[in-house]
């Protein structure tokens, strides 16, 4: 199943940077961009998590609040937010269920090798938990931008 516009939102609970947790029902209320990447402090993922945390205030000013998701460790996003100044939530889906509810657990081919990997992709959340916005295999260029837009629409 793909999740699509009008959908609900899968929930979660996942640990945080900082030791903490998320859960997408305690953000009912706001907007939520759900943004999945591949790895921690690699070219593209560090381009997008510093597109966002440019772009923050615009996003807050609309009372949207932004959730990067990977794999990695909490101790792996505590290094990346401290090395970037990420100002917004990384969640940790180490045993990829988030991923896979989202469908972004997808097989990857690199140089004829296939392999499983995380599909980078972004949902746009409703305060009422709708799906309002899905983008799938971004390019980073232009990406954040496009996503505010369809969130101050939304």
């Amino acid at each position: 199943m793909t999740l699509q516009v009008g959908d609900d939102a899968p929930d979660f609970t996942l640990p945080t940077d900082g030791g903490g947790q998320i859960g997408l029902k305690s953000l009912r209320g706001k907007k939520v961009v759900l943004y999945f990447y591949p790895k921690d402090d690699t070219t593209g993922c560090t381009k997008e998590a510093c597109g966002f945390r440019d772009m923050l205030p615009d996003f807050s000013s609309i009372d949207a609040t932004i959730v990067g998701v990977s794999k990695d460790s909490v101790a792996s996003h505590d290094k990346f937010k401290k090395k970037y100044q990420l100002p917004f939530i990384l969640a940790s889906d180490v045993d990829g269920k988030l991923c896979e509810a989202y469908g972004t657990w997808v097989e990857k081919s690199m140089y004829g090798r296939k392999y499983m990997g995380i599909d980078r992709a972004t949902f746009l959340i409703d305060e009422a938990g709708k799906i309002r916005g899905v983008w799938r295999k971004v390019k980073v260029p232009g990406h954040v931008e496009e996503v505010l837009g369809a969130a101050k629409a939304a």
